[in-house]
């Protein structure tokens, strides 16, 4: 059961970070007429723009170089923009707790999500950007909070990329050795009042010759959960395998620990595996609008 809240618990960080992390800028004449009839692409000049933007942002920093860097490993910025909306696979299944398992389609620059039930392909949920719901005929198709794991799957393959936006604190921590090679990390912050829980952190190791990411340390402190001044214990994932899908690099796995005092891994605690990695030109204007028998699910 304590292993149930926990991994509740990740998806509220991951799912309440998405506006802090990548937060899509205003809609502009140009890309409102791209994106009539399809929600998966926006203008060239856009992306150009919010590159620009967090490579000057990121370049004023020694951390900032480092995550610059790990982005142009795992594929570059501009094209993780223009291949459209990110489909895959998440099999999510801790060692003591509920596994989560659908297909999923993520809009990269406005964050939105629509998932399919593995076991059902009529259970769908889904975040329009604005608001959560679900639409399945059995109650237990989804076992678990839909609305906390909507993003959730996507804020951990997404990574260095969601990290381009407004409201992110980068800080070079001292260079370290893993597994036999030293890694750059950098450890990641958030502004004060920015979403719901801006006592979050991330510590990441990028590999210092290939910049490739190799793991994600991470805290849970959201305030529903946890009084001011406290968070979950620190959890360790280690990514695992390379696929290239349209020049972005991910992993192919995912192995959670929850943290030592070494700062090593520990207790084993969830596998996930990640497959079906494509990105989409053209998905459907309406595709993540909650359809008109769907329940909606409230906020916090």
């Amino acid at each position: 059961m304590k292993h149930f809240i926990v991994y509740s618990l990740v998806a509220v960080l991951f799912m309440l970070s998405c506006k802090n992390i990548a937060e899509p800028e205003k809609e502009t004449t140009e890309k409102k007429t791209l994106a009539a009839g399809n929600s998966a692409m926006v203008p060239a000049s856009w992306v150009t723009n919010r590159v620009e933007k967090a490579q000057n942002r990121l370049g004023k920093t020694e951390a900032g170089k480092v995550i610059w860097n790990a982005m142009e490993a795992h594929g570059g910025l501009k094209k993780w923009y223009e291949n459209g909306a990110l489909a895959f696979r998440f099999n999510y299944r801790p060692l003591d707790g509920t596994a989560r398992d659908s297909y999923q389609v993520i809009n990269t620059w406005s964050n939105k999500a629509k998932h399919t039930s593995v076991a059902d392909s009529t259970a769908h949920y889904g975040w329009t950007g604005e608001k959560a719901w679900v639409l399945a005929k059995d109650s237990t198709a989804f076992a678990y909070d839909t609305r906390f794991w909507a993003l959730t799957p996507y804020y951990f393959l997404g990574q260095p990329f969601v990290l381009d936006g407004e409201g992110v604190n980068l800080e070079l921590l001292p260079e370290i050795t893993y597994q036999d090679k030293k890694q750059d990390v950098v450890k990641v912050t958030f502004d004060d009042g920015t979403g719901d829980a801006p006592d979050d952190y991330y510590i990441l190791y990028f590999d210092t010759n290939t910049h490739i990411l190799s793991v994600i340390r991470y805290i849970v402190s959201y305030p529903a959960y946890f009084k001011e001044g406290e968070h979950m214990p620190e959890k360790f994932m280690e990514l695992i395998g390379e696929n290239r899908v349209a020049g972005i690099l991910f992993p192919n796995k995912y192995k959670t620990y929850w943290l030592t005092d070494d700062n090593e891994p520990g207790e084993y605690i969830t596998n996930i595996e990640v497959s079906n990695l494509t990105f989409k030109k053209v998905v459907p204007e309406d595709f993540y609008e909650a359809p008109a028998d769907a329940r909606i699910i409230d906020g916090l």
